[in-house]
């Protein structure tokens, strides 16, 4: 997986079983994708205004792929 700098969020979920599974949707179409959590939510694990979000970030290089590919689902 490429530095962070150089990675860009492609899909926000509201928790990290929506997060997983959109993730390996990406990997399963060969797109690396890595998941950032908000650290209060899930330590408490909330969900409410905003914590408990979970980030699925991607290469900039294949952003567009991954968006592509979660249009399809």
């Amino acid at each position: 997986m490429p530095e962070k700098t150089n990675l860009i969020t492609v899909y926000v979920a509201s928790g990290q079983i929506e997060a997983e599974i959109v993730k390996g949707r990406l990997e399963s179409e060969g797109v690396p994708a890595i998941l950032r959590y908000e650290s209060a939510g899930l330590i408490y694990g909330l969900t409410i205004d905003g914590l408990g979000q979970v980030e699925v970030q991607v290469p900039i290089s294949l952003a567009q792929h991954a968006r592509e590919i979660l249009t399809d689902v």
